[in-house]
């Protein structure tokens, strides 16, 4: 049989239509391929029990552990029975509770001292840990040493592999499912070049796919383990490699910074001296731009490192090159915001063949979906012809009928929020490839960028500007302390006292949508068990909304100064109107829901509460924040949170209060997030193909990987002289999952 079609095959041929389906549908396993990359979570020793002292609530666990006593209690004056279990390991206790008729075998093949593998879902009932009615293996008594050794060998031998589970496929029938398809494993096809597997010491992929399921001694599992994270990092570097490879072929027209033009008019009228940061990328940048073929640039910067400014010279730079610049923004507000201050910031030079306008002037327009038919026609025939030299928008400049006269520079904003297909689809509207600047907030491991951005050449903006101050925040207990929250506003009336205004942000927005929602929620949560604990409580509340709580303000706390409402399902001309006036200082207080996460600048605003804090994710909490101390006043940033003061969600506020280093916020955000959504699984819908490789700490692995990735690529573009890797590679990158590139 032909080694791929070998793996190829579906599972549901091999181990039967049922167990395929609950597979297929809860593990997304759909063939033996799958399956041999289903790799065990971790190992039990035989004879070493599993400790009971830490084991989640209201999750599916998999223990092995020994039977302390057995005993079948009565009930309903005689009519029921219950049979409890208790298991033991020296570290704590669990109870097994069975009903009815179930409870005889159980009762039979579980006695006191006989040791089982037990799983289902951790409960409690009386302060007691519980499993009701869980699945189970006896592994024999622990003193009968010929039985044990028997029923464990059956299992896995020496190590019994704990396999990701779900409920109706326990680990152990997925270990049976495994045997059946382990020997297909000598078939597997392997994508390391032989003389890099050689120069590494790898052992082959037949021999790491048969060590990671069933192990023979724990340097078995290192063997495999090293082994497989390579192949996972190289197989995903060859293909940004190759991406890289093939852009850095195509050609680009070279926008050479031109003396004289519209760039030194407005270097000129800067109040202000560039970073040094800003100055070394720039320099970058403009190398970039003078080459013939297009710049594939990620520009990561600070919250508030000026990254907006070195977009803005390079797109000056591309106008005074004979060229047009588009900057894509994935929010109405913020390609609003964008367009205010980039027009704000050139004065006359933005006013190109208009009254007024300078002698090097350019136009820059808008184009968002919600502009009105004139505007926006009017915007298409300024770019169609070459009047306007930049254009801030939406999605809406992705469209088929938006023609460019020369596009030579494509700035995206937030690439997190963009997929790969909208970025090409917006560079696809050059005459020759346009050059490309990405641009994010969010901080980014090192060894993160070099995997969702590992196709960008990467530059760094860590300065911030001189004259930007510093930024104080707390926790606010709400709960355990509500005399806090009240000292809270408090400050955000001082602040206002002193001429300045304040951001007060909601995770949810509060109207007729949000209550659908709600409701269609409902359902799902009846037949949870209540929590009990303060946080149980807390998390069981609706977010806060910015419509009610701007009530809640206007009424009390805050009676009496000019608060206002902004989120995403206001329209377009609404809160543009609001954001001028808060511009303006005409708003002393915004209630906004988190679009204004990224772009917005209002540099009089240094005051931000965030009420349920705990709601949003750490690296979300950093953009906000990055809102206030734009200025030249300190910021202040209150997070705001019901949570009790042990819970993981304080200690994840507390890592923010006490840093403002994106990186490291960074680095504690992606740690609490599995790699499925570092490398854009969130966004996409599309199973991540790192089974093995953790982005966060392997990045010895990932750069070797990426080093060895472009050697291979640089020889042999086409893979010509690999096909086996050729083969990983088509597998990787199948129609649906070649979406998660690049998507961070």
């Amino acid at each position: 049989m032909d080694p791929v079609s070998a793996l190829d095959e579906p599972l549901k041929k091999t181990l039967g239509p049922a167990t395929a389906k609950v597979m297929a549908e809860h593990l997304d396993l759909h063939t033996v391929g799958d399956l041999l990359h289903h790799y065990p979570r971790r190992y039990e020793e035989r004879g070493r029990l599993t400790p009971l002292s830490d084991l989640p609530l209201d999750e599916d666990v998999t223990v092995v552990a020994q039977v302390a006593d057995s005993r079948i209690h009565t009930f309903n004056q005689g009519r029921g029975q219950r049979l409890e279990i208790t298991l033991t390991d020296g570290s704590g206790r669990l109870q097994l509770v069975f009903f009815g008729r179930g409870l005889h075998k159980p009762h039979k093949e579980l006695p006191p001292g006989s040791r089982g593998m037990f799983a289902g879902k951790v409960s409690v009932f009386n302060r007691k840990l519980q499993l009701a009615h869980p699945t189970y293996v006896p592994l024999g008594r622990s003193g009968d040493a010929e039985d044990t050794e028997e029923a464990v060998d059956a299992f896995a031998g020496k190590l019994i592999p704990i396999y990701p589970a779900c409920k109706g496929m326990e680990s152990w029938k997925i270990t049976k499912a495994v045997d059946a398809v382990l020997p297909r494993a000598g078939e597997a096809v392997d994508p390391l070049p032989e003389a890099l597997r050689a120069g590494r010491g790898f052992v082959p992929l037949p021999e790491a796919l048969l060590k990671v399921h069933r192990p023979e001694s724990r340097a078995d599992i290192e063997d495999a383990r090293t082994r497989l994270k390579w192949d996972e990092a190289f197989v995903l570097q060859v293909a940004l490699a190759r991406r890289r490879f093939a852009d850095s072929q195509l050609p680009a027209v070279p926008r050479e910074p031109v003396a004289g033009g519209v760039l030194d008019a407005f270097d000129a009228r800067l109040p202000f001296t560039l970073t040094e940061g800003q100055r070394k990328v720039t320099a970058k940048i403009f190398a970039d731009l003078a080459s013939e073929h297009p710049m594939h640039r990620l520009l990561q910067g600070e919250v508030g490192s000026g990254k907006t400014l070195v977009a803005l010279r390079a797109m000056l730079a591309t106008v005074d090159a004979g060229g047009q610049a588009a900057m894509l923004a994935p929010t109405e507000v913020l390609a609003q915001q964008h367009h205010r201050s980039i027009t704000e910031m050139m004065g006359e030079l933005a006013q190109g063949g208009m009254l007024g306008g300078a002698e090097q002037a350019t136009k820059v327009v808008l184009l968002t979906g919600s502009m009105g038919a004139a505007a926006r026609r009017q915007a298409l025939l300024d770019l169609v012809t070459g009047e306007a030299g930049i254009v801030i928008g939406t999605h809406a400049l992705i469209e088929d009928k938006v023609r460019f006269h020369d596009l030579g520079l494509v700035v995206v904003d937030e690439q997190h929020r963009f997929g790969v297909e909208q970025r090409d689809a917006l560079r696809s509207k050059g005459k020759q490839p346009p050059h490309l600047l990405v641009m994010t907030a969010t901080p980014i491991p090192r060894t993160v960028a070099m995997t969702v951005f590992g196709d960008l050449e990467t530059s760094v903006l860590d300065q911030l500007p001189a004259g930007r101050s510093p930024i104080a925040s707390h926790v606010v207990p709400a709960l355990d302390k509500p005399h806090f929250l009240a000292r809270a506003w408090e400050r955000v009336r001082e602040e206002v006292g002193k001429g300045h205004q304040a951001y007060v942000v909601c995770p949810r927005i509060g109207d007729a949508e949000d209550e659908k929602a709600e409701k269609g929620g409902k359902a799902e949560k009846v037949g949870k068990k209540a929590g009990h604990s303060a946080e149980d409580e807390a998390e069981k509340r609706p977010p806060l909304a910015v419509l009610e709580v701007t009530g809640q303000l206007r009424a009390g706390p805050l009676a009496g100064l000019a608060v206002e409402v902004l989120h995403g399902r206001m329209q377009p001309d609404d809160k543009d109107a609001v954001m001028r006036r808060f511009a303006a200082g005409e708003v002393d207080v915004l209630v906004a829901t988190t679009v204004i996460e990224v772009g917005v600048n209002v540099p009089n605003a240094t005051a931000m509460v965030i009420m349920d804090a705990d709601r949003f994710g750490v690296s979300q909490l950093h953009q906000l924040r990055g809102r206030v101390g734009r200025g030249s006043a300190p910021g202040l940033c209150l997070l705001v949170t019901d949570m009790p003061e042990a819970s993981p969600a304080r200690a994840r506020l507390g890592a923010v209060a006490a840093t403002l280093d994106g990186f490291e916020l960074s680095r504690i955000d992606l740690e609490q997030r599995r790699e499925g959504d570092v490398l854009g699984q969130a966004q996409s819908g599309v199973r991540s193909s790192l089974r093995m490789l953790a982005v966060i700490d392997d990045e010895e692995v990932i750069a070797a990987a990426r080093e060895e990735a472009v050697a291979v690529v640089t020889k042999d573009p086409d893979l010509t002289h690999s096909p086996e890797l050729r083969t990983a590679l088509d597998a990787l990158l199948d129609t649906e999952r070649e979406r998660y590139l690049d998507k961070g």
